[in-house]
């Protein structure tokens, strides 16, 4: 399946913002488009143009391809509560992020790499799907065989400082996490208008 494996801060100078997910850099040096032009554009963005740019730093962050995020929008809209929140707490549940977010990847592309190699447990079980929905009391592990390799070790030596979200709970020791409820929007690490994503595909639905 094709991925962005341009240039990643790139695509967060064009989106305005650092994306964790797709990149391990804090701060952006250049904090304006790439481009010959883009340190002097300063013209007020259309609507069009502000829902467009939220649907894709979500899709980039997530690293999800248009149609299946498409698809997540849906699958939202016919959930109980606001599509906006039931969007961001699909996307917070997949595997390939849950990975990153219990620090056993630097980042979303990575920890997606780990799942489709196989390295990867949920209850015991291997799985090989990033996209994996991840449900509160699942036990999410690194295979046994796979503890010995050296960016295991790093991960798990790095995750001792990682700060991580309330509904998640992690043991380095048994390299094994547990999402322990529902993940919640307020922990989302970059900013993000998730009602003008709605508003984008408002006539899709």
């Amino acid at each position: 399946m094709a991925r962005y494996r341009g240039p990643r801060i790139k695509k967060c100078r064009a989106l305005g913002t650092v994306l964790p997910g797709l990149t391990t850099a804090g701060t952006l040096t250049r904090p304006f488009p790439p481009g010959q032009h883009g340190a002097s554009r300063r013209s007020k963005p259309s609507d069009f143009k502000v829902r467009l740019q939220e649907k894709q730093k979500a899709r980039y962050h997530f690293g999800i391809l248009e149609k299946q995020f498409q698809s997540y929008v849906t699958r939202a809209s016919r959930m109980k509560g606001s599509t906006g929140i039931n969007l961001v707490l699909l996307l917070e549940s997949r595997l390939d992020n849950i990975v990153w977010r219990l620090g056993l990847a630097p980042t979303i592309p990575a920890a997606r790499q780990m799942v489709v190699h196989r390295h990867i447990t949920i209850n015991g079980q291997r799985v090989d799907r990033p996209s994996f929905h991840v449900t509160p009391g699942m036990t999410i592990g690194v295979r046994e065989k796979s503890k010995d390799k050296s960016y295991v070790q790093e991960a798990l030596a790095a995750s001792t400082s990682r700060t991580l979200p309330a509904w998640l709970e992690f043991d380095p020791a048994k390299a094994e996490g547990k999402l322990i409820s529902a993940p919640e929007r307020h922990d989302l690490p970059f900013d993000l208008n998730e009602n003008a994503i709605i508003e984008f595909y408002s006539q899709k639905l």
